[in-house]
């Protein structure tokens, strides 16, 4: 399985903006669909976005987030921009194993250990 690394996470003003970066290992990293899921304190960890050879994106976050990938740097990138309190989570970063729903966490067969968010109002 891939191994998942994110960084990037702090504490921003509302309406600021901050990068997640996911690095992986493995050489088999441009086959798998990468996601970026976040759970909040008392919440389901829900998905926010994902890409493969398409992009997909939560409702919640569409229009202010953006996901990207590197298959030459093995890396899947997260720019969250106007962001708000609501967005406060640990966000993980996490490869998409076999031909379950890309929308869904049990889909997702390797995870990162995690990168706090605070947005503060």
């Amino acid at each position: 399985q891939v191994q998942l690394v994110e960084s990037g996470g702090g504490l921003v003003q509302a309406g600021g903006s901050l990068r997640l970066s996911c690095a992986a290992s493995g050489r088999t990293f441009s086959s798998y669909v990468m996601g970026w899921f976040r759970q909040a304190p008392g919440k389901e960890r829900e998905f926010v976005a994902a890409v493969g050879s398409t992009t997909y994106t939560a409702d919640s976050v569409k229009g202010r987030f953006t996901i990207s990938r590197d298959n030459a740097k093995n890396t899947v990138d997260l720019q969250m921009s106007s962001l708000k309190p609501e967005d406060t989570a640990v966000y993980y970063c996490a490869a998409k194993i076999g031909d379950g729903s890309t929308w869904s966490k049990g889909s997702y067969g390797s995870w990162g250990q995690g990168t706090q968010v605070t947005v503060s109002s």
